[in-house]
C-alpha cells in the first residue's frame, strides 16, 4: 500500500481524486494540506527558536538569592551577564532558603544561591561557589581599636553588647554554631534586627558590636564608619551555595550562569566553615 493510502486508510477519508492524467485533492485533501503547510512552518520557526535559545539570543533566567547574595554580591554578577547576554530576560528575587528550595522544586526558579548550612533536599544539587567571611565589627573609636590594644579573645568578644539577626537567619544561625563548637555563647544581646543594613547602621551609631558577612561592609570599612574587631585565633566562615534541581536539564541561560558565577567567585576549599 502507498503512502497515500495508508493515510486515507489511517484517516477513513478520500484525500485524492485519482484521474486519469493525475490526482486532485478532495475537500477533506485540501483542508489536510492547510494543516500540513502550518505544521511545517511552525517545525522551521521552532528549529530557528531553539538554535537561538543555544546561541543565548533568546531564553529566560530565573534565579531566587538568600539577602546577603542578593543584596551585596548578584547585581554586579546579573550586570556582566545582562551586557554578555542582552537577550536573555532576567527575573531576580531575594528570599529564604525554603522558598527558594520550594521555587525549585516547582520550576519557577532555574537557580538558586543561598548562604550557610547547605539545603538536605536529595533531589538539590548543591554546589559551594564561595565561602564568606563573618567578621566582628564595631565603630572605630571602640576601646579595642585603639594604639597599642591587643586583639580580643573571642570570650571577650562575646562578652560585648552585640547586635544579631533574628533567630532562624542564616548569619545567626551560623554564628550559634560556631560558638557553640567552642564552648562559647554570646553574653549580652541589647538589640535584634531583622536586616544586616539597620544592624550596621546601629553599630555606627555606638550601640554595640555585630558579625556580619565581609560581603556586606566594603563601603563602610572604605569611608571610616566601621571597623574590623581584632579576635585572636578564631576566623569564621561559612559557605555560599549555588542550588539546582537535579531532575531538570540545564537550559543554556542557566549554565552561561553558573559559568560566570565560578569565574567570578573561587571558593577556598582548603578552608572549611566554622
Amino acid at each position: 500500500m502507498s503512502m497515500p493510502q495508508e493515510l486515507e486508510a489511517d484517516l477513513g477519508l478520500i484525500l485524492f481524486h485519482r484521474l486519469r492524467r493525475g490526482v486532485k485533492l478532495t475537500a477533506a485533501g485540501q483542508l489536510l494540506l492547510g494543516y500540513a503547510q502550518r505544521l511545517d512552518a511552525l517545525a522551521v520557526e521552532a528549529e530557528r527558536a531553539m538554535a537561538e535559545v543555544k546561541g543565548l539570543c533568546r531564553g529566560r533566567l530565573a534565579i531566587g538569592a538568600s539577602t546577603t547574595i542578593g543584596v551585596y554580591l548578584l547585581p554586579d554578577l546579573l550586570g556582566e551577564y545582562r551586557r554578555r547576554y542582552p537577550d536573555i530576560e532576567l527575573q531576580f528575587d531575594v528570599a529564604n532558603t525554603e522558598n527558594i528550595e520550594r521555587r525549585l522544586a516547582d520550576g519557577t526558579l532555574d537557580a538558586g544561591l543561598t548562604e550557610g548550612v547547605p539545603p538536605n533536599h536529595h533531589k538539590l544539587d548543591t554546589v559551594v561557589f564561595l565561602r564568606d567571611k563573618l567578621v566582628p565589627i564595631a565603630r572605630p573609636d571602640h576601646p579595642r581599636l585603639t594604639a597599642g590594644s591587643r586583639p580580643m579573645t573571642l570570650r571577650q568578644l562575646c562578652a560585648e553588647p552585640m547586635i544579631v539577626r533574628e533567630a532562624g537567619s542564616g548569619t545567626r544561625e551560623v554564628i550559634d554554631r560556631a560558638l557553640a563548637k567552642r564552648g562559647q555563647k554570646l553574653q549580652r544581646i541589647p538589640m535584634i534586627l531583622g536586616s544586616t543594613e539597620a544592624i550596621k547602621r546601629a553599630v555606627a551609631a555606638g550601640l554595640g558590636v555585630a558579625m556580619v558577612s565581609h560581603l556586606t561592609i566594603q563601603t563602610e570599612i572604605m569611608s571610616g564608619q566601621l571597623a574590623i574587631l581584632p579576635v585572636n585565633g578564631f576566623q569564621l566562615t561559612r559557605p555560599l551555595h549555588r542550588l539546582r534541581w537535579r531532575d531538570r536539564a540545564q537550559d543554556p541561560a542557566t549554565l552561561a550562569f553558573f559559568e560566570l558565577l565560578d569565574r567570578r567567585c573561587t571558593p577556598d576549599v582548603g578552608q572549611e566553615a566554622a
